[in-house]
């Protein structure tokens, strides 16, 4: 992994891992972030079958995947796997401010969390 990969994946767990009950480990060979210990809410990828993207894979509301990638293609995109459920990939190797890789990372949870921890996040 690359130095700016390592660097990319220890802010996004800053994010992730500061998020009410969320945990981390390796599914299906990439660092993958749940809420308690499933569902899952956002994969970190790099290079994902040499697909030449540092991404993240985010759960995300209903028509949020559309709206994103058809205003911002550049960064956003469809992923292979989950995207036919909705989610957004979030490319980190475009320049997108990290406040919104956060807004994505936040946005992921609040789509699959319990009420219960929603409402904790919003204190």
């Amino acid at each position: 992994m690359s130095d700016d990969a390592r660097s990319a994946l220890e802010r996004v767990r800053r994010i992730a891992l500061a998020l009410p009950e969320a945990t981390e480990r390796v599914s299906h060979g990439s660092p993958t972030f749940f809420v308690r210990d499933k569902p899952s809410f956002v994969m970190f990828l790099n290079d994902h079958h040499g697909d030449g993207r540092l991404a993240l894979w985010c759960a995300a509301p209903p028509g949020a995947q559309e709206a994103l990638t058809s205003a911002d293609p550049e960064r956003y995109f469809r992923p292979p796997y989950v995207g036919h459920r909705g989610w957004i990939g979030v490319r980190l190797d475009r320049a997108l401010a990290w406040e919104r890789v956060a807004d994505a990372i936040e946005e992921a949870y609040r789509t699959v969390a319990p009420p219960r921890l929603v409402a904790q996040l919003d204190g």
